[in-house]
């Protein structure tokens, strides 16, 4: 890459002499052997340089294509002139969690896979990275600070699920002066950024911080408490002036084949909850006996979405001897991060391409996957190439441990909770109203996976932030009746 002189500090439009420039990243046989993100920090003239690039676009695409219409042309401005402290302050004023957003975002499909300056050829900004290293800064200098609300409201809320949805959700309304407590059956805060993504795309002090400080603003959590069993949906409801339900999905889909019972056969969620909580420091049963450790293993993961690519890198960290992904369409047009599949090549991950599971191998323990070859044919309505099987092209891979990744789907909410009342889509998402949130009972809000089905944490988000909004107008809505009745 040539190495282009730095333009003039603050003035952007550098793209046209500055070529992008992602962090500098750990060599692949050293983070093949721990846990630790695999990306540096930018230094400050890094930052700025890459900042510095931005064509300040009238009609900013990468704002337009991110979920929460982060304002990024401005903090990207800001970070070029070195005013990091209102940088942060414009980013966090539409993010809850920029740090963490900065660091898992697919941001190749979303703000800089729609950056003008590559769509045009000159390689998009590093916005995801520029991001991360504006809040660690932040954090360092103390300028993340609890949230003081201007006064405190009489209102109380009920928040059902401590994933980035329901945490979203909580800030905003404590911002409001509501007393807020946050209901999880884990023993931990953050949901799939604790117990779902691994720690080399986000180590774990990064949410335990963010968890603290949540705690500090006055936001309480009952943890290791099962709404439903260790205390009814009525009663809670009974508690609160508004509840939100943001549970997330976490019914692993299936692979219905034959030979799909032997043993060695795990859902994702497991695997990855297994490896979180051994790197957290917990004593798991089903890690210490081998079963869910791949060391010495060959692992085949089936899927090709940013679940299978946590599963593959996992796995080659564990010390399994072989790790292959199976995959039925091809690198085009698999779901998941280009960025991470680069990312598991370079750490070792086999990936087998247009090729599908028909059936598993074994007397007792999985010892194999059967599989066929497919051909790409005409696009389907979502405009991907539909897969179609090769005849006679069946395929044997070998294998001690097989990991599904195929999905998530909503468990069973109304038997969870005992309301009936609760309605649910035929896809067994909940209904709620797309303006106001709120479910088909009253008072009771839904935000997140739970409503949209298995999505990006940045739509969790989003979608918690407007159901706080939308929480908030309901709750004056009824102060006011309140006080033009008396």
């Amino acid at each position: 890459m040539a190495d282009h002189k730095s333009p003039k500090k603050g003035r952007m439009l550098g793209f046209v002499s500055v070529e992008p420039k992602m962090p500098e990243k750990r060599p692949a046989e050293l983070r093949r052997e721990d846990f630790l993100e695999i990306y540096g920090r930018y230094a400050t003239a890094r930052a700025e340089e890459q900042s510095n690039r931005c064509s300040q676009c009238g009609v900013p695409f990468c704002q337009v294509h991110c979920p929460l219409h982060n304002n990024i042309p401005d903090w990207l401005k800001m970070t070029a002139e070195g005013r990091l402290e209102e940088a942060y302050e414009i980013s966090s004023a539409t993010n809850n969690f920029p740090e963490i957003c900065g660091r898992i975002c697919p941001q190749d499909r979303l703000c800089e896979g729609n950056c003008t300056t590559e769509q045009s050829g000159h390689g998009a900004i590093t916005i995801g990275s520029v991001e991360k290293y504006i809040t660690d800064t932040a954090w360092e200098n103390g300028w993340v600070k609890p949230v003081k609300p201007a006064f405190e409201r009489a209102e109380s809320v009920g928040i059902i699920g401590a994933g980035p949805g329901g945490l979203a959700a909580a800030m905003q309304l404590r911002a409001q002066g509501y007393k807020v407590i946050v209901y999880d059956r884990y023993d931990r805060v953050g949901g799939l950024l604790i117990y779902g993504i691994p720690g080399f795309k986000l180590e774990k002090d990064i949410v335990l911080r963010r968890h603290q400080q949540m705690v500090e603003s006055g936001i309480e959590f009952r943890l290791g408490v099962d709404v439903g069993k260790d205390i009814s949906f009525a009663e809670l409801r009974g508690r609160h002036d508004s509840v939100l339900i943001a549970i997330g999905v976490y019914r692993a889909r299936g692979l219905k084949a034959p030979g799909s019972g032997l043993k060695g056969i795990y859902p994702a969620l497991d695997y990855l909850t297994t490896s979180n909580r051994v790197s957290l420091g917990d004593k798991v049963e089903a890690f210490a006996n081998g079963s869910l450790d791949a060391k010495g293993k060959k692992v085949v993961v089936i899927g090709g979405g940013d679940t299978a690519m946590d599963c593959v890198r996992t796995a080659v960290r564990q010390g399994a001897v072989e790790v292959t992904c199976l995959y039925r369409r091809n690198r085009a047009n698999m779901p998941g991060s280009q960025r991470e599949v680069a990312n598991a090549e370079e750490e070792g991950v086999v990936f087998t391409w247009q090729a599908a599971p028909e059936g598993f191998t074994g007397s007792d323990k999985v010892d194999g996957v059967l599989a066929h070859r497919i051909h790409l044919g005409v696009p389907d309505a979502s405009g991907r190439q539909s897969p179609q099987v090769i005849e006679g092209s069946q395929f044997r891979i070998e294998a001690d441990m097989v990991i599904e990744a195929l999905g998530f789907e909503p468990e069973d909410i109304s038997a969870m909770f005992g309301e009936p009342s609760l309605e649910v889509t035929r896809w067994g998402t909940l209904k709620a109203d797309h303006r106001s949130k709120m479910t088909t009972m009253d008072g009771v809000f839904a935000a997140g996976d739970i409503v949209r089905g298995a999505s990006l944490v940045v739509w969790a988000v989003r979608d918690g932030r407007d159901a706080a909004t939308a929480m908030h107008r309901y709750m004056e809505g009824r102060r006011v009746s309140a006080v033009a009745a008396e």
